[in-house]
């Protein structure tokens, strides 16, 4: 007789459908074969209820309008007593309020999941304090905090909360069986996959482009995803066009099939400055064997070996962008090396599966 699955919500903000997004529809496909099924209560209509692959769970959106709003705490309280749900997991300050309330209510254990350090999420440093402030506050009655990386644990920690609250559960992605991506002969196309934004670094990687430029040597650049808003847009269409690099440039705007535009990249890149945990663009990349060209910012370099797996330059930094782009440009065998140990550091360390079973056990541990 099979025994029921326990259930866990999930609260999530659900705007978007970016990196943390990818953790939780990819939770929800995977931790029901490891003993627990997975609910939604979304705080905002948007992305992630349109492009999930994890349908079959349920979802449920209560639309937030400000952190005063006390309609979603309602909606979980009722949604744990309603469907049965043992235990609630946040992923971002905003939702963390919402599950610390509903776990109060409802005595169930409160899961918070740290995707990035919140105080340095942004280039806005009220936001990055009021959002602090709210984890911090909101974090007083958590039973564990999963941090993504050994980065963030220690950034955790530098913020008080107790070690033995703390658990480091790396992201991880699909193993996809696509065949290896060709060597790169006259063309070498970089890719950038992000929801652009000011700390993802995109103006260091097109100074980087317009170095390599006026050093003889051309790279075509393919971007994978949407603009935070359209004022960032506009200011770096202006930088392309005064870099004058635009013929070089092809901007895909938001896809839920990243893995089909990874087939077309020579190398991944993410010229972040700060505010990354451990990202899922990084771990896709590996994935599909793309060598990894990445500044050294957080948990990256838990991900990406320098000269195995790709290569690390110092955020911002473009003329150490624009070298590690030319070594790997100039070396055809090198860059075969990396993209195999790659694709084989993935599949050994960091598949949705093995992040899934670690999950499984940070909820067995508070059964």
């Amino acid at each position: 007789m099979r025994v029921q699955n326990a259930k866990v919500l999930h609260v999530i903000n659900g705007e978007h459908y970016s990196g943390a997004e990818r953790v939780q529809d990819l939770l929800g496909l995977q931790l029901p074969a490891v003993g627990f099924d997975v609910g939604f209560l979304c705080l905002k209509s948007g992305l992630f209820e349109r492009h999930r692959r994890a349908t079959t769970c349920p979802l449920e959106t209560v639309e937030m309008t400000s952190k005063f709003d006390t309609r979603p705490k309602r909606r979980a309280i009722e949604m744990i007593r309603r469907d049965g749900y043992s235990m609630i997991h946040a992923h971002t300050p905003r939702s963390l309020l919402i599950a610390a309330g509903a776990a109060k209510a409802t005595g169930i254990p409160l899961i918070y999941h740290v995707h990035s350090p919140v105080g340095r999420d942004s280039k806005r440093w009220l936001a990055n304090k009021l959002n602090t402030f709210v984890e911090n506050w909101s974090l007083r009655s958590a039973s564990r905090m999963i941090c993504v990386s050994q980065s963030l644990g220690r950034y955790m920690q530098s913020l008080g909360h107790p070690a033995e609250k703390l658990v480091v559960v790396p992201n991880g992605v699909p193993v996809v069986d696509t065949p290896p991506i060709p060597r790169p002969t006259a063309e070498f196309v970089l890719g950038m996959v992000a929801l652009f934004r000011p700390r993802k670094g995109t103006e260091i990687l097109l100074e980087g482009i317009a170095d390599l430029k006026s050093r003889g040597r051309r790279v075509e650049l393919l971007a994978v995803g949407p603009f935070e808003t359209p004022a960032y847009e506009a200011e770096i269409m202006r930088l392309v066009d005064g870099f004058e690099i635009k013929d070089q440039i092809t901007w895909t705007g938001f896809t839920s099939d990243v893995t089909s535009y990874l087939q077309k990249m020579h190398a991944m890149v993410l010229p972040s400055l700060f505010g990354e945990g451990l990202p899922m663009v990084v771990l896709e990349a590996m994935a599909a064997g793309l060598p990894v060209l990445a500044s050294r910012v957080e948990g990256i370099p838990e991900a990406i070996r320098d000269g195995q797996d790709g290569l690390l330059f110092d955020p911002a930094n473009p003329q150490q962008l624009a070298d590690c782009v030319e070594q790997m440009m100039g070396d055809t065998d090198r860059w075969e090396s990396m993209a195999h140990s790659a694709r084989q550091r993935h599949r050994e360390c960091l598949s949705d599966i093995a992040m899934a079973e670690k999950i499984a056990a940070v909820y067995r541990s508070l059964g």
